[in-house]
């Protein structure tokens, strides 16, 4: 719950501050953008977790995938060690319209999603927040402002030249 401090502005000669209370406590978000091949349509859907995101809740959100998107659904992650269990496998194995592929090890740069996570990074800089709450609500806010805005979206993909068609 430590703010993200980025650079901002203050008058001449006086350092800003950003007065916190220090807290532990964090909150994880599993998060994938959507492509329709035929509507052409651009989406982000999340999850926000109050602990860490283990196998069990990647099969929750492939559940909630798979049941919100038609068709066949193709997911491309990175080689995290939660995308890999025994288990998750076995899941995929009984989903004939989900197809996982594996990004190459330590390529954040070709994950879209890293560029999901760089915007509401921005948008949450020099935030302090008080409790959990709180902190929901401003990740979930960043995260709307990105879902909401096609530019956006559209950036986050186009920025790893991977070469996604895109309409």
């Amino acid at each position: 719950m430590t703010p993200v401090v980025r650079r901002t502005w203050a008058p001449r000669g006086q350092t800003p501050v950003l007065y916190h209370e220090v807290r532990r406590g964090h909150l994880s978000v599993i998060s994938g953008l959507t492509i329709s091949p035929v509507r052409h349509r651009l989406g982000l859907i999340y999850r926000i977790h109050e602990r860490s995101i283990d196998g069990e809740l990647v099969r929750a959100f492939l559940r909630d995938l798979l049941r919100h998107v038609r068709g066949h659904v193709v997911v491309v992650w990175d080689n995290l060690g939660t995308h890999k269990g025994a288990a998750l496998r076995e899941f995929c194995a009984r989903q004939p319209r989900l197809h996982l592929e594996y990004l190459p090890p330590y390529a954040p740069d070709l994950n879209p999603d890293e560029g999901v996570w760089n915007h509401a990074k921005r948008d949450l800089a020099n935030r302090a927040v008080h409790n959990r709450e709180e902190l929901r609500d401003e990740v979930a806010a960043a995260l709307e402002a990105t879902r909401g805005s096609r530019r956006r979206l559209r950036g986050c993909i186009t920025a790893t030249g991977l070469g996604i068609r895109l309409p």
